[in-house]
């Protein structure tokens, strides 16, 4: 059984999908051993207590002021110690990132070297990614580079920012009409249903790292492991569309782009 420990600081709505694909059990093998973030007002610790997941909060950089730079550097390696200590007390296997609003330091990515996720709202994370690169931003700058296309990218953190090896990505058409919001509400939708694709494929030992290429090769044609995997996770689709319907969203624009 893999255990996971999750990295969230907001709404907490991946960290909701991944829950309910294990809940589902399209996730097979995983657990969310506990949760860790750095904001004690966040909505995730809420959906973690209706799930009855643990959760901790310990204080980070954000939103803080620092008189140096130095001085910021030492409290993000504080988090970053605590939430080794934690995530290490619980057992975890594999460090999940999602909608975590800190870079991490080395510290934490040597002590889960290759086992710290995370995922990106943009297919092409090399021109969409990097320092500065979230939320609204991310998906105003795919539009105004007049993209056709945008979509997710699962990756592995290490020490750099958004570029740690991938493995997966997954893309939404870029309508005519669209704007950072209704883009970012498209792709949200399909960051609920990659990264636990992501998360399995490691759980199954299906993804192997190029450490010298900084790469990834996916093993997923020596068997039936993507098929059995969208049929399992075809529960999960009707599940979405039904949680679209109770809250009354459109889903000819949420849904069609992703068929």
């Amino acid at each position: 059984m893999l255990s996971l420990g999750i990295l969230a600081s907001g709404k907490g709505t991946d960290f909701q999908a991944i829950m309910d694909h294990i809940k589902l059990r399209v996730l097979t093998g995983t657990k969310i051993a506990i949760l860790v973030t750095n904001r004690s007002t966040a909505e995730v610790i809420s959906r973690a207590e209706k799930a009855g997941v643990d959760s901790r909060y310990v204080e980070g950089i954000s939103g803080m002021k620092f008189s140096t730079k130095e001085e910021k550097e030492a409290k993000r390696l504080q988090f970053d110690k605590e939430a080794v200590e934690i995530f290490a007390a619980q057992g975890v296997d594999l460090i999940v990132s999602a909608g975590f609003n800190q870079i991490l330091s080395t510290h934490m990515v040597k002590e889960f070297k290759n086992r710290i996720t995370n995922i990106h709202p943009a297919s092409d994370i090399e021109r969409f990614g990097g320092p500065g690169m979230v939320g609204l931003k991310v998906h105003q700058a795919v539009i105004d580079a007049g993209e056709s296309s945008s979509g997710c990218t699962v990756h592995y953190i290490d020490s750099t920012v958004d570029r740690g090896p991938v493995i997966v990505r997954a893309e939404v058409p870029v309508l005519k009409n669209d704007t950072a919001e209704s883009l970012s509400e498209r792709v949200l939708v399909l960051e609920h249903r990659t990264y636990p694709k992501a998360i399995q494929l490691h759980a199954d030992n299906r993804v192997v790292i190029d450490e010298m290429k900084r790469k990834v090769f996916l093993d997923l044609y020596s068997d039936t492991w993507e098929l059995e995997w969208y049929k399992r996770q075809r529960s999960y689709f009707s599940y979405q569309e039904d949680e679209w319907r109770k809250s009354g969203r459109d889903l000819r624009i949420i849904l069609n782009p992703l068929r």
